[in-house]
């Protein structure tokens, strides 16, 4: 019957007090007050459940809002990581650059790269006159030079052309320059080749003549073909030395053909390269080579100036 009145619910005030003051309450009260304050100073619990999540992360899938931002969180970073070592790549690519050709094949679709005014300068007067016309004319990049605002270039590829923007201290564009595709491989062109003799570049094989032979066929045309078969002949006054052959190209690219003079200068070898139009260039060797013997060059030139 005690047992029974323990357990029962009090009736009274006394019986309640007896309740909440006995030593198990007490007891009970204070490891809970206890537990709350170590909790709230060392965040022990906290520790425990994180040293325990950590421990099972690995096995946990990866799903949940939390695991979706940290997920897109780090693709961003390592596209824009990307992005970044991307343009400085080629960034760095285009200021080593020694052509426009070079500059537009470290590009990708929708890059860019900046240039100082100065360094556009020195690569447009390394080109050929002749190719460097096919982007700007000298006397519109004399005037925007002149005016002084000019500051830097802005090259982009679009498609497969590469676009210039001349830009002046607060990046507006001065002029905006369109290089089409197939300029391009015209702007790494130098006066200058890399070899000793006409037999190390292919692009002649098979189609190198004397000197002496050369000019003598050259003798022969009128002055008004023989500036578009060398449209630069005052740049071969340039070398010391003597020409001794003369190299042809058989390819035709954008309108132009390629001329190789080889000069000797003691024991010592260079080719210069020039360029003439595919037509003229064309019509000179045939000569050369004595299938145009049957008529005289001035006669057909005489005949081409006829209206028809």
């Amino acid at each position: 019957m005690t047992i029974v009145t323990d357990w029962a619910e009090p009736k009274t005030i006394k019986e309640w007090s007896q309740r909440v003051f006995a030593l198990r309450p007490i007891l009970l009260i204070l490891l809970v007050t206890g537990i709350l304050i170590l909790e709230m100073r060392f965040d022990w619990v906290e520790r425990i459940l994180g040293a325990y999540l950590v421990t099972t992360n690995a096995a946990r899938p990866e799903s949940g809002a939390v695991w979706e931002k940290g997920h897109r969180a780090r693709t961003a970073q390592i596209n824009l990581e990307k992005i970044i070592t991307d343009r400085q790549t080629s960034q760095r690519e285009a200021r080593s650059a020694q052509s426009f050709a070079q500059i537009a094949a470290g590009l990708s679709a929708g890059q860019g790269a900046m240039l100082s005014a100065e360094r556009f300068r020195q690569l447009y007067l390394e080109m050929l006159p002749t190719v460097s016309q096919e982007i700007i004319s000298t006397f519109d990049l004399l005037k925007i030079a002149g005016q002084g605002n000019w500051r830097r270039t802005y090259f982009e590829k679009n498609g497969d052309d590469l676009i210039a923007y001349l830009l002046d201290g607060e990046n507006r564009v001065l002029r905006e320059i369109d290089i089409p595709s197939n300029v391009l491989p015209q702007l790494g062109r130098q006066d200058s080749a890399a070899a000793e003799t006409l037999e190390d570049l292919p692009i002649f094989k098979n189609r190198i003549y004397p000197a002496a032979r050369f000019f003598e066929a050259l003798a022969a045309f009128p002055d008004e073909i023989r500036r578009n078969m060398i449209l630069n002949p005052a740049a071969l006054l340039i070398p010391s030395g003597q020409i001794m052959r003369v190299g042809i190209s058989d390819e035709a690219v954008s309108g132009y053909i390629d001329l190789g003079f080889e000069f000797a200068n003691g024991t010592r070898r260079q080719v210069v390269l020039a360029q003439g139009q595919d037509w003229a260039v064309w019509r000179l060797r045939s000569y050369i080579e004595g299938k145009d013997t049957a008529a005289s060059p001035i006669t057909d030139y005489l005949k081409d100036q006829k209206p028809r």
